[in-house]
């Protein structure tokens, strides 16, 4: 094992805080807790009144730990100053035992969008911002090789689910990018708009979301009210996100990608990304991957096998990608064999 662990005070710490975050996400319920469902999944909305109006504002996807929640918001609700103290206290613990911080002007931006409902309608943080948050779900520590600094925070979301939502953020994006000196990026579409650029620094956010065509145009996120590009495989990557915890004040709830999948995503990205100027963005690829399968094959070996079959199982290209990559990663591909073989 060459990968570092965290004190087992600083996991049961960080699990603490995200526990703390999932109970207030329905603390704030005005209304009834409902349901709907569509496409075969059931999803939970506030629906409550404004004078005559009856509103829903989408809570999440039906889950025993949901529903559980749901059942006693009355005293979460009631609890949550309490819950806001000692995450604090939480973050704090976490920091001294030597959790990554987050700079803060981008926790400040991380915590206006989840405020405005980014994460909870969808919205899966991925890329390096993604890979840093695995530190707490996977309770490891990052080396400095690891940590290689990027501006950009991507954005990932199923343009279905968007629509199927019938939500939207609150206030809307357009105003909280404003409000932190983003605008809008010209694009090949000059009516889409799917990347923002702050103007006081180098800070780049991107949204994407998979693409089932052969062709990766841009599409429309209804619920977040922006454009995204398409990308092929992301379907694979973002499907059953997680949530974490940021340490950011008194702690921020995003979303993320399974780290199983963000793993195996990773070699299949580091293929499409070699030569010219793309080749140090393959390298990290590859170290990223590296280091998460390292650690799921001795902690998560079945979670690990199973995506590793399942993008496998997707075709030719994709197996083809995945074995160009692993061809460069000796160590690594020894592990998967060694984990598919037990």
């Amino acid at each position: 094992m060459t990968f570092k662990r965290h004190s087992s005070i600083a996991q049961a710490a960080y699990h603490d805080l995200l526990r703390s975050l999932k109970d207030d996400a329905v603390s704030d319920i005005r209304g009834t807790p409902t349901h709907v469902s569509r496409n075969g999944k059931v999803y939970w909305y506030d629906t409550y009144r404004v004078g005559s109006d009856v509103k829903k504002r989408y809570i999440g996807e039906d889950s025993e730990e949901l529903r559980a929640r749901l059942e006693q918001h009355q005293q979460l609700k009631a609890e949550a100053d309490e819950r806001r103290k000692n995450r604090t206290r939480l973050v704090r613990l976490l920091r001294a035992e030597g959790f990554l911080n987050l700079d803060a002007a981008t926790g400040s931006l991380m915590s206006a969008m989840a405020a405005s409902g980014v994460f909870r309608l969808g919205g899966t943080i991925v890329g390096t911002h993604a890979f840093r948050l695995y530190e707490g779900e996977l309770g490891v520590r990052y080396g400095l090789d690891l940590m290689a600094h990027t501006d950009d925070i991507d954005i990932a979301s199923f343009s279905r689910l968007s629509l199927a939502l019938e939500d939207a953020a609150t206030p809307p994006l357009e105003q909280v990018f404003r409000d932190f000196s983003f605008v809008p990026q010209p694009s090949l579409q000059a009516d889409k708009t799917w990347r923002w650029k702050q103007t006081r620094s180098d800070t780049l956010v991107e949204f994407l979301t998979p693409s089932f065509g052969e062709e990766e145009g841009v599409r429309e996120l209804p619920a977040l009210g922006v454009d995204a590009q398409g990308l092929h495989h992301l379907n694979y990557l973002i499907a059953d996100p997680i949530k974490a915890a940021v340490t950011y004040r008194s702690g921020v709830m995003l979303q993320i990608p399974q780290p199983e999948r963000y793993a195996i995503h990773k070699l299949i990205v580091a293929d499409r990304r070699r030569g010219g100027e793309n080749a140090l963005k393959s390298e990290k690829d590859r170290r990223q991957a590296a280091f998460l399968i390292e650690v799921l094959a001795e902690d998560r070996p079945d979670e690990l096998r199973e995506a590793y079959e399942d993008a496998r199982s997707r075709g030719p290209k994709w197996r083809a990608r995945i074995d160009a990559t692993l061809g460069r990663m000796p160590e690594t591909r020894h592990l998967l064999d060694g984990v598919c073989s037990d």
